[in-house]
């Protein structure tokens, strides 16, 4: 019996020693991550943000992004297309700038994954998708896309080197 006790005390003490062994009490190393930009559709920061205020939109989480530059978008948009209406999506001037102002890049799993091809419209990006057409066509095209034909095409049609048909798909550097 005197045996079972001294066990049962020596694993007793060997269960609580352990449990409060000394552990590295150097702290762990913490990184910091820190929004740069954001850049779900191209040239929109470019052209409806203000320069004292790229920081700004760049760090700003998307859900709050229409609250803070929605209507800044709006006088922005009018400045650039003073006759502004609706465009080829039916969007008036406070659909298309509450689409813009927040930066995400929409995504569809049921529909084909294209920027705007006249019947998807911001079911995500494919790489060849031309954006700025799009975005230029939304912006000056007006209700049938015809409008400010001049003003509707960055006369740009192609990457300036192929597209690879395998992972990582973009082109080579030159």
């Amino acid at each position: 019996m005197k045996k079972n006790k001294l066990l049962i005390i020596a694993l007793a003490s060997v269960s609580v020693l352990g449990a409060c062994s000394k552990k590295n009490d150097t702290p762990a190393v913490i990184d910091y991550y820190e929004q740069q930009d954001q850049m779900a559709r191209p040239a929109i920061n470019t052209v409806f943000v203000d320069a004292s205020e790229k920081d700004k939109f760049n760090t700003t989480t998307p859900s709050a992004m229409g609250g803070q530059f929605l209507s800044k978008f709006k006088t922005k948009l009018l400045a650039l297309n003073p006759g502004y209406t609706t465009n080829a999506l039916s969007q008036n001037a406070d659909a298309l700038t509450g689409l813009l102002s927040t930066d995400v890049l929409n995504v569809s799993t049921t529909a084909p994954t294209t920027f705007f091809d006249g019947t998807n419209v911001l079911t995500g990006r494919a790489l060849a998708d031309d954006v700025i057409d799009v975005e230029l066509l939304l912006i000056f095209g007006g209700p049938a896309g015809t409008s400010n034909p001049g003003l509707t095409k960055d006369n740009v049609n192609a990457n300036d080197k192929a597209f690879l048909a395998s992972f990582p798909y973009l082109a080579t550097p030159h």
